[in-house]
């Protein structure tokens, strides 16, 4: 196994393991002991600290105020934990398949216990075709140990995501670990589904954060931009200045 650290917990339900190492200062949650799923600084139990988790909160820069957020994927919580702990009035919406990485999130992760989030246990595709939920945003992280979910590169899956988006909604998608021909197809289907109402980026990690927008994208000029992204960074705690200057990078 390549993760260093004290393994604290093993488990497995009928999709295989699940991991959680400790380290000196940090938790890590793995579904193959190899690549980190999550991590969870344990003198910072709210931050966001992968890269590509961070990069996903810069739809936030081009919406004023958001009510409702979407989870598709659960983990061990960071990205719940983060936006519950930034916006005292956002309700979080949590989509996890496995309940027994719910339970690992609650028991090693800090996970909390608050009428502002709410957890569905249940297959993405299928949640996300029922909800009656309308989201500002849907974070779209769906990843096993085996690379992304392939119902994420899915017209079906695509269009009910922008179904249940709110007027000025944002589909934010994380992409990894891909192949050069399901990363095309994926384009295809995003740029038909969404009317190339597209931006996206690469950060350091080599993720590709795609944010989709339900209608135009909104008209921020570079100053504003950069002014929200100073604004988030000190509500968020997370180098906001350098995804927006990744999005301008990108607009050029």
């Amino acid at each position: 196994m390549d993760i260093k650290g004290t393994c604290i917990s093993s488990i497995v339900d009928d999709l295989g393991p699940i991991y959680v190492y400790e380290t000196r200062n940090s938790r890590i949650l793995s579904f193959d002991g190899k690549i980190y799923q999550s991590c969870m600084k344990t003198n910072d139990i709210n931050g966001l600290h992968l890269g590509y988790t961070q990069a996903m909160m810069a739809a936030f820069l081009f919406i004023s105020k958001v009510e409702t957020a979407t989870v598709m994927g659960l983990g061990a919580g960071s990205m719940v934990k983060n936006l519950l702990s930034s916006f005292a009035d956002l309700k979080v919406h949590a989509v996890e398949y496995r309940e027994a990485v719910a339970a690992t999130a609650k028991q090693y992760f800090y996970l909390p216990d608050t009428d502002r989030l709410y957890i569905h246990i249940d297959d993405a595709a299928n949640y996300i075709n029922k909800t009656k939920t309308q989201s500002d945003i849907i974070f779209s992280d769906l990843y096993s140990a085996q690379g992304m979910e392939p119902k994420q590169v899915q017209t079906s899956y695509l269009r009910d995501c922008k179904n249940a988006l709110s007027e000025q909604g944002v589909l934010v998608l994380n992409i990894w670990h891909t192949s050069d021909m399901l990363r095309a197809e994926l384009d295809e289907l995003l740029a038909q589904e969404f009317e190339h109402r597209l931006l996206s980026f690469e950060v350091a990690s080599g993720n590709r954060i795609v944010l989709a927008f339900k209608n135009d994208i909104p008209l921020i000029g570079e100053q504003q931009l950069l002014t929200n992204a100073k604004l988030l960074s000190t509500k968020m705690n997370i180098p906001m200045e350098r995804y927006a200057q990744l999005i301008l990078n990108a607009l050029d």
